[in-house]
């Protein structure tokens, strides 16, 4: 997905320079001279840069109100300079963006992560290891826990305290608190070698509840 986002603002920052090109002094006998895009450009190219900042950068950014607020036509001037005030935006949408700045990028890094170690541990399971698979899965679990607690400004524990704290402040309801103790349960017996008490159906489960987990519950 990062890669996929980081595509998009090259593309679209191509397509920034093309629009630019178009700009003509035009004469109004009103107002003067003023500098003037093509329009139907202008908007195909807006509505996509809008819609990629509030992806990236999420709709209750900065950036994102920014943008809102340069789209804005201003009645003395062509748009050009509401192009010029949207670049300003554009490009620090996307430094922000590829510098690693912005939470949504972390937690797209860690989603991709949190993929990755759970494809491992479906096939750590398959093939037989089913207590490694389970103590993949908790690993990924306890870090998806840490970074909810990061998202509303709540100090790391152990697991349990941080979910504890996370139904405290709201982020998810007791039913799932009681899940992901049972799926800790299932990791911490994997560690010590209880094998006796959890089967590779067990471990299934729990990768699949712990990949729902990150898909519903990371911000």
């Amino acid at each position: 997905m990062v890669k996929i986002i980081q595509r998009r603002f090259e593309e679209l920052s191509e397509q920034l320079s093309s629009l630019a090109d178009t700009m003509q002094v035009k004469h109004s006998e009103y107002s003067g001279p003023y500098e003037e895009v093509d329009s139907e450009q202008f908007l195909n190219w807006r509505v996509k840069a809008r819609s990629l900042i509030g992806n990236a950068c999420g709709r209750e950014s900065e950036h994102y109100k920014s943008f809102i607020v340069a789209e804005e036509p201003n009645s003395y001037s062509g748009n050009y300079e509401n192009l010029k005030d949207l670049r300003a935006v554009f490009t620090a949408a996307r430094e922000d963006f590829e510098g690693g700045y912005l939470f949504s990028v972390r937690s797209l890094v860690q989603a991709e992560i949190a993929d990755s170690e759970l494809e491992q541990a479906r096939e750590l399971n398959s093939s037989g290891y089913t207590s490694a698979a389970a103590v993949v899965a908790g690993v990924v679990l306890e870090t998806m826990l840490r970074t909810l607690c990061d998202s509303l400004s709540l100090s790391h524990g152990k697991l349990d305290k941080m979910n504890a704290d996370l139904v405290k402040a709201g982020r998810y309801n007791s039913l799932t608190q009681k899940r992901i103790t049972a799926l800790a349960a299932i990791r911490n017996s994997a560690a010590h070698g209880k094998v006796t008490e959890f089967t590779a159906a067990d471990v299934s489960a729990m990768i699949a509840d712990v990949e729902r987990f990150a898909q519903q519950l990371l911000p």
